[in-house]
C-alpha cells in the first residue's frame, strides 16, 4: 500500500488501480466528537457543482447514472463510495470527497483518520489525516480524483473554516434557508442511531459559460412547487456607430426533434405554442436598442417538452442581422444569452469579437447557445459558431452517436414578413428543410 501525504499527486494507473474497467473504491475514515457528514461532489471540467444531482451523501446516495454510490450508514464515521468512472456523463471531470463537522467541534478534535483508494479487492494507496494540521476548520476537502489525459488523484487536506457551507460556495453553489421544522414530531426511540439532520437544499447561483465546449447542467424539478417556464433571452446592445437603423438582431431558435426532424422558431410568422407542438414559443420581435437600454427578445420552453416530444429534444438559439437592418457587425452588438430556471440562471457570453468574423458586416448569423432537454434537466453551452460571409443559411442541428449535438451552418434560409417567398430561392439546392 502506498502512503500519500498531503498535496502529493499520483496517477490511478500507477497505484495499479482501476485497470480493469475504471471500477474504484474510496473509503473515508473522519472520527470527530460530533457528527461528521462525509460527501462526494461531481464537478464539471470549471470545478463546479453544475448538476446538484452529483452531490453524493448519505441521503442523496447515488448519483443518477450510477456510477457513484455511498455504501456507509447516515451519520457514521466512515463513508465507502464505489465509483465506476468509465460510466461517468462526459461533464463530469474530477470527482472531490469532503468531510463537514456538524456540532461545536472543529478539525482540531478529530482523532486521526484516513482515506483509503483501490479496488474492491485491496487498497492501493492512503493519505492520512494529522489533526496537528488543522484548527478551527469545520470542513475539509480529503482527496480529488481528476481527469486530465487518464484518471489522477491528489491528497488535497484543504480546510474551510465555514463548513459545508462553504464547501457548497467554494463549488458555486449556496445553502438555501432550512424550512421551519413543525411544532410537534413524532417520537424517536434512543435505542436506534439519530441520523444528522438533513443538509438545506442546494441552490445553485447564477453560472456564466464563455468557452465553447463548456457546459451546465440545470436541474428540472418535479411536483406542484417546480418552475412553470424555462425562459431564454437573447440581448445585445447599440454598436455606438450613431444609426438606429442597424442595431436590430433576431433570435431564432432551431429544435432537433426526438426523430431527427427540425422545427424553426421565430416572431412573428414562426412564433410556436407553449401548450401544444413544438412546446416553445417566442414573445415577440425588438427592433430597438440603446448603450442604456438593451434590446432583448424572449423565448419560453415548456420544461415538459421532452415528454412531450417523447424524447430528448435539441435546440440551437442564435441571433440574426438581416440586410434590410443595414450593414453591421453582429458582434458588435455583444449579443448574450441567459436561461432562467427558478432560481437556476446561466448565460451564455461568447465574447464574438475576439473571432474574424467579428469585423465582417456581412456574416449574418451567430450561434450563442446549444441545449439538450430531457426528462430530467437541461444541457447547456455557449457556441463560437457563425455562417460564412454572405450566407443566409440557418444553423443545422443532427444527434451525435453519443447523445449530443452536432452543429453545423447548412440549414435553409428562413425570411419573414413579404420576403418570406425569397428562401426558395435560397434553398433551391439545399435538401434540409424544417417541418
Amino acid at each position: 500500500m502506498t502512503p500519500l501525504a498531503r498535496g502529493q499527486k499520483s496517477t490511478l494507473s500507477s497505484l495499479g488501480v482501476g485497470i480493469s474497467g475504471l471500477k474504484v473504491q474510496v473509503t473515508l475514515r473522519v472520527p470527530a466528537p460530533s457528527t461528521v457528514d462525509l460527501s462526494c461532489f461531481g464537478l464539471d471540467s470549471q470545478g463546479r457543482l453544475s448538476d446538484e444531482r452529483y452531490f453524493v451523501f448519505y441521503n442523496q446516495p447515488a448519483s443518477p447514472c450510477g456510477s457513484i454510490r455511498a455504501k456507509g450508514a447516515a451519520g457514521s464515521v466512515d463513508q465507502t463510495f464505489e465509483l465506476n468512472l468509465a460510466g461517468l456523463p462526459a461533464g463530469i471531470k474530477r470527482l472531490v470527497f469532503t468531510a463537514a463537522i456538524d456540532g461545536a467541534a472543529t478539525m482540531k478534535d478529530i482523532s486521526t483518520g484516513y482515506v483509503q483508494v483501490g479496488d474492491f479487492s485491496r487498497t492501493a494507496a492512503e493519505f492520512r489525516l494529522q489533526p496537528t494540521d488543522y484548527a478551527g476548520e469545520k470542513a475539509l476537502m480529503l482527496i480529488e480524483l481528476y481527469w486530465k489525459d487518464e484518471w489522477r488523484l491528489a491528497a488535497t487536506g484543504q480546510g474551510f473554516n465555514g463548513g459545508l457551507a462553504a464547501l457548497l460556495k467554494h463549488f458555486g453553489g449556496e445553502v438555501a434557508e432550512e424550512k421551519q421544522k413543525p411544532a410537534a414530531v413524532a417520537p424517536v426511540s434512543m435505542a436506534a442511531p439519530v441520523p444528522p439532520p438533513l443538509p438545506a437544499k442546494v441552490s445553485l447561483s447564477k453560472i456564466t459559460l464563455t468557452k465553447p465546449g463548456q457546459t451546465h447542467r440545470v436541474s428540472l424539478e418535479k411536483g406542484a412547487g417546480a418552475p412553470a417556464k424555462l425562459i431564454v433571452k437573447a440581448s445585445w446592445t447599440d454598436n455606438g456607430d450613431d444609426s438606429d437603423s442597424n442595431d436590430d438582431l433576431d433570435l431564432r431558435v432551431g429544435m432537433l426533434l426526438p426523430d431527427g426532424r427540425m422545427k424553426f422558431i421565430q416572431a412573428p410568422d414562426f412564433a410556436g405554442s407553449f401548450d401544444a407542438m413544438p412546446f416553445a414559443r417566442h414573445l415577440g420581435d425588438v427592433t430597438v436598442a440603446s448603450l442604456n437600454a438593451p434590446a432583448t427578445e424572449t423565448v419560453e420552453v415548456n420544461p415538459a417538452i421532452a415528454q412531450r416530444m417523447g424524447g430528448r429534444v435539441g435546440m440551437v438559439f442564435s441571433v440574426y442581422s438581416a440586410v434590410s437592418n443595414g450593414a453591421v457587425s453582429v458582434a458588435s452588438l455583444r449579443p448574450i444569452m441567459k436561461m432562467e430556471y427558478g432560481n437556476q440562471v446561466v448565460e451564455c457570453a461568447f465574447d464574438f469579437m475576439k473571432i474574424a468574423a467579428s469585423k465582417d458586416d456581412t456574416v449574418y448569423s451567430y450561434v450563442i447557445g446549444l441545449a439538450v432537454i430531457d426528462a430530467e434537466g437541461i444541457t447547456l453551452e455557449p457556441s463560437g459558431l457563425t455562417s460564412l460571409p454572405g450566407s443566409e443559411n440557418t444553423p443545422w442541428l443532427q444527434w451525435t452517436p453519443q447523445g449530443g449535438l452536432n452543429a453545423t451552418m447548412d440549414g435553409p434560409a428562413v425570411f419573414k414578413g413579404s420576403l418570406a417567398g425569397k428562401a426558395a430561392s435560397f434553398n433551391k439546392n439545399n435538401p434540409r428543410r424544417y417541418i
